[in-house]
């Protein structure tokens, strides 16, 4: 029967060997970051907050095809698509999302879904102060993954740069919208026309303004 090894150190010592870390730890410089009073400055690449993204004109870069939603583990994204009408077009191509949502109480911020969006709709920003109080709050919506409007740009919907066509889009060759462009109404939204005849005049036609029901 093999001998047990034999304990040289005195019992004494254990107590203190296990505290060495301890010990060690006291006399080094501290570190205290003072958030959220100032705020940490992130890598260029870091994985924040989504974002859905546009053209140069304003209309959106998403066409709701769902890869990115088949490319995430967590199961944290869920798109719906619909189809474009030259009455209410939201991106340059067939499709659009209409439905957007990051479910972030699931998401893991890994990035997946970023290669594999073919059209660069969604990348990742620099922001991550994604914490709340609420279940709900933490599902983020189209709405809210938008990107705004930049100079040269008309919200959405509005008809595609006369004379080109998706493929124009993707090479770069729009860069505003074209002069005169105006935002289409969103039907799909609830939005409606109403028309009144004026009693100025007689003759003046009809005002049209954007309601939203």
């Amino acid at each position: 029967m093999a001998e047990e090894p034999k304990d040289t150190k005195p019992g004494f010592q254990n107590p203190v060997a296990g505290f060495g870390v301890t010990f060690k730890a006291m006399f080094k410089k501290r570190l205290t970051e003072q958030y959220p009073e100032q705020q940490k400055t992130t890598a260029p690449r870091f994985h924040g907050r989504h974002q859905l993204n546009r053209h140069p004109d304003g209309l959106e870069k998403c066409v709701g095809c769902e890869l990115c939603a088949w490319a995430c583990p967590a199961d944290a994204i869920y798109v719906e698509g619909a189809d474009n009408t030259e009455e209410e077009r939201y991106s340059p191509g067939e499709r659009y999302g209409r439905v957007y949502q990051i479910n972030y109480a699931r998401c893991i911020l890994c990035g997946l879904c970023i290669e594999a969006c073919p059209t660069r709709a969604l990348t990742m920003t620099n922001e991550f102060e994604l914490a709340d109080s609420s279940r709900a709050n933490l599902i983020y919506t189209k709405e809210q993954l938008l990107a705004g409007l930049d100079e040269g740009m008309v919200d959405t919907p509005h008809a595609i740069y006369p004379g080109t066509d998706e493929q124009d889009y993707y090479r770069g060759l729009v860069t505003e919208a074209a002069p005169g462009t105006e935002r289409q109404v969103a039907h799909s939204k609830g939005e409606v026309v109403q028309e009144g005849d004026s009693t100025f005049g007689g003759t003046e036609p009809a005002s049209e303004e954007v309601i939203g029901r």
